[in-house]
């Protein structure tokens, strides 16, 4: 998929203000609404556009803590792979905020939140409950130095396409 600097300029004003509406945004770029509603489209279809739901602070909700945990995953299990039953015990647990299968030393690195240091003890027990985990390595995070972000890569990607 590839994206021109028209795209880049909507999804912008999207990122910058997700409420600004079709018609505010085509006023404020100086194009037809309905141009900006068929890109919009295109970039939700293609899978550029992901959602358009509330992104979420864990520390507002109560949960300070971040920590990402280095999984080493038993790698024979007699019905089904490792990863898979890992990845489900993950996703019961809600402190962990995203799982990678990953290279390295490690096999899965899960970044999790917690309300306290205290209780990022608990999130762990529960984390290491799963039978496919044999090992993890705990870091915790002192302060976010960059936010996970992507509109570099966007703005990257606009720049190599040209313009309309």
């Amino acid at each position: 998929m590839s994206v021109d600097p028209l795209d880049q300029r909507i999804v912008e004003v999207f990122a910058a203000e997700p409420r600004v509406g079709v018609l505010e945004c085509s006023r404020r770029l100086g194009v037809a609404r309905g141009t900006v509603q068929a890109r919009l489209d295109r970039l939700v279809r293609t899978g550029v556009i992901e959602g358009w739901a509330p992104q979420l602070d864990p520390e507002a909700l109560g949960y300070p803590v971040t920590a990402f945990v280095t999984l080493e995953i038993r790698q024979h299990h007699p019905s089904r792979a490792a990863h898979d039953e890992v990845a489900e015990h993950l996703a019961d647990i809600p402190e962990v905020l995203e799982a990678h299968t990953t290279t390295g030393a490690g096999d899965v690195l899960a970044r999790i939140v917690a309300r306290s240091n205290a209780d990022l003890q608990r999130v762990i027990d529960r984390v290491l409950a799963s039978a496919g985990v044999v090992r993890a390595s705990t870091v915790i995070a002192l302060d976010t130095q960059i936010r996970y972000r992507v509109l570099p890569l966007l703005r990257e990607a606009a720049g190599r396409a040209k313009s309309p």
